[in-house]
């Protein structure tokens, strides 16, 4: 079976511990702290790979780790830094959280790489903590915790035109009549298992990426059947070519199949249903009509193309009449804008840290009553995922303030504008 699904766990890199130590040389005996800061957690990355085409590397295995960091050590030794993970998949999976469904990366378009979970950031040694009136510190920052996160990875085939219809009707042929793609073809159903690319070259044009997408069936939508496996394949798709069997050689209606294909379409994703459609009736050389009989072809004519979709007798076995449906292909293409589907990110990993509900402490200096002391294992590890120094890093930083109520309890306990917010290595002035 086509591997255009898997669900695995990934875990980043735990932060190493900041390191606890004093400098000791002759002649020099109260030195100050020289505990080396930790090392960060490698993070987990994921790369496309144009080499690749489906998801098999990830049936068989299902935990994948980044490399934790080392801790630090004395004389302002820095741990050494946890090595990533780089997970290869093929263009156009879409990688989700597997309990919310929600999506975390498209690997599409100009998205070759993305970070999806960042290592856990090395703790601050001792030599951080060093004061006027604290000289001696014994504290030393714990490095950040991995994250770690259960995903969905899904393959949405990255094509220009999806060729949909019963099982049967001639797909497979039409794709290995039209391109330089090499489908298995037989005499019964379901013989394509996996979606099939190929690439349509036309004189004078720039050409087009079509997918076979296995045959749909009746219920499809709901489950039933293969085609239900399949339907993912048709989202990116800007064109849909209906094929339908119009010399009815299995004894189906070829209007009453596209019907129930559009049926399908619009229980699935009813945007789908609404991009551009043509049919292709095919086995125009089979067909018989008895005296007195409609043309099946002008009889599908009368019925569609009033509604806006065009009409192309075609033979795929003798090649009759595919030029002119591929150039109809191609001029609707060109009407079309050039920009495929990507799905949006809408799940952040960072904001699970904003979820967990740690403990923290909100409270004035007794020293100075200008200065509000913020402490506790939820701040540290917000700040070990932070970089505060960039825009983004520090409008997250804000958002958690705010979100986790610190901001309302820093007024409650009275602090004013121009007062400073101490946060363990971190001092900023609080503004409204």
């Amino acid at each position: 079976m086509f591997a255009d699904r898997a669900k695995i766990l990934i875990r980043s890199g735990k932060g190493g511990d900041g390191h606890v130590s004093f400098r000791r040389e002759l002649f020099v005996p109260n030195g100050g702290p020289d505990g080396g800061d930790g090392g960060k957690g490698g993070d987990v990355i994921f790369e496309v790979d144009e080499g690749l085409n489906t998801l098999v590397d990830y049936r068989h295995r299902r935990k994948f780790s980044a490399t934790d960091g080392e801790p630090g050590g004395k004389r302002r030794c820095h741990g050494g830094n946890g090595a990533d993970i780089v997970l290869k998949v093929p263009e156009g999976t879409v990688i989700m959280d597997a309990a919310s469904g929600k999506v975390i990366a498209d690997m599409s378009g100009e998205n070759r790489r993305q970070v999806v979970l960042k290592g856990g950031k090395g703790g601050n040694g001792n030599m951080h903590y060093a004061t006027a009136t604290m000289q001696v510190p014994k504290y030393a920052q714990p490095g950040q915790p991995a994250q770690e996160l259960e995903v969905r990875m899904e393959l949405k085939v990255i094509a220009d035109v999806g060729l949909v219809g019963f099982p049967n009707v001639g797909k497979s042929t039409l794709l290995s009549r039209v391109t330089n793609a090499e489908p298995k073809i037989a005499n019964y159903h379901f013989t394509t298992l996996s979606p099939n690319l190929g690439v349509v070259d036309l004189e004078g044009c720039s050409g087009f990426v079509i997918a076979d997408i296995p045959g749909l069936i009746e219920g499809a939508s709901e489950g039933v059947g293969l085609g239900h496996e399949f339907l993912r394949h048709i989202e990116r798709t800007r064109v849909m070519i209906h094929v339908v069997d119009v010399a009815s050689t299995e004894g189906r209606d070829p209007v009453d199949d596209i019907n129930k294909i559009n049926k399908e379409l619009e229980a699935y994703n009813p945007e789908i249903a609404k991009r551009p459609q043509i049919i292709a009736a095919n086995k125009t050389d089979a067909i018989y009509v008895e005296e007195g009989e409609e043309d099946p072809v002008e009889r599908l004519k009368k019925e569609f193309e009033p509604k806006g979709i065009p009409v192309y007798p075609i033979s795929a076995v003798s090649g009759k009449g595919l030029k002119e449906l591929l150039y109809a292909v191609q001029k609707k293409l060109d009407e079309l804008p050039k920009e495929r589907m990507v799905f949006e990110q809408e799940f952040f990993p960072e904001d699970m840290l904003l979820a967990e509900n740690l403990p923290y402490t909100v409270e004035q200096d007794p020293e100075d009553e200008h200065r509000f002391i913020i402490e506790g294992p939820k701040i540290e590890k917000m700040l070990g995922y932070t970089n505060l120094d960039s825009e983004k890093g520090f409008a997250f930083f804000q958002r958690f303030l705010k979100d986790t109520g610190i901001l309302d309890e820093l007024e409650q306990a009275g602090i004013q504008e121009g007062d400073t917010v101490k946060m363990y290595g971190f001092e900023f002035d609080y503004y409204k």
